[in-house]
């Protein structure tokens, strides 16, 4: 049984996807939550995210949904991804870890479940999740450099990174073999076969990052170059999978 969602947050959705249905009428064929709102696992950092699944897309649609758009993103984080029935598949293989972790986690807001037979190939999944590590890489060197010297602004590049690095685990997990683990969980045991304590630390403090968007004085440094040698060896063992 899925987690109810916090009444605001239903609240705002309810009103989204009902102008979502008056905008597109029968071109709207699905509304599907997905990530940390799909289950129970938000936090003051996250964001809330939808995909409207269509028919077509067309600017005079739209249009109607402009408003009801700014007014849920302004209030809860709303994040709407605005798919074609025909990209699915296409869009599924190009960001195969992403679409691997909305098969895993989502539930139905309207119409029917379009993940309900899609699958991701092991060979998209390995490619983008390379892809993706060694993004997460670059961009945590370039965030060390221009954040490293205030705490708050780290803190805030610590919950941005769990999001990734919990989806970027779950998948390694997956292409090992294991049974299906929720991204959080993934990470926790890639970081116990490590065998490293400060890295447990580091995942320590990035949730508490996350669910309050701060840490204590002295944490967001060492947090963060923990997160940079969990990512390092998340790559690593990435490239190796064959």
């Amino acid at each position: 049984m899925q987690p109810p969602l916090p009444t605001e947050i239903e609240r705002h959705l309810a009103l989204f996807v009902g102008a979502a249905q008056n905008a597109f009428g029968a071109d709207l064929t699905a509304a599907v939550l997905f990530g940390s709102a799909a289950d129970g696992q938000l936090r003051a950092t996250s964001d809330v995210n939808l995909l409207l699944l269509l028919r077509r897309f067309t600017p005079q649609s739209a249009d109607v949904l402009r408003a009801p758009l700014r007014l849920a993103h302004a209030a809860v984080e709303l994040q709407v991804m605005f798919l074609l029935e025909d990209e699915l598949a296409p869009a599924a293989d190009a960001f195969a870890v992403k679409f691997a972790d909305i098969i895993a986690r989502h539930r139905i807001l309207f119409g029917s479940d379009p993940f309900a037979s899609l699958h991701t190939s092991r060979e998209a999944v390995l490619r983008r999740l390379r892809q993706v590590l060694l993004n997460q890489q670059l961009r945590m060197r370039e965030r060390y450099l221009l954040l490293s010297l205030n705490e708050e602004q780290l803190a805030g590049a610590i919950a941005d990174a769990a999001g990734p690095l919990r989806s970027a685990a779950a998948s390694l997990a997956q292409l090992d073999g294991q049974p299906a683990l929720p991204g959080k969980q993934a990470l926790e045991a890639f970081v116990d076969r490590l065998g490293e304590p400060a890295l447990h630390t580091a995942l320590h403090s990035m949730s508490v990052a996350r669910e309050t968007a701060r840490l204590a004085p002295g944490l967001a440094l060492p947090t963060f170059t923990g997160l940079m040698t969990i990512t390092q060896h998340l790559r690593k063992h990435a490239e190796q999978l064959r």
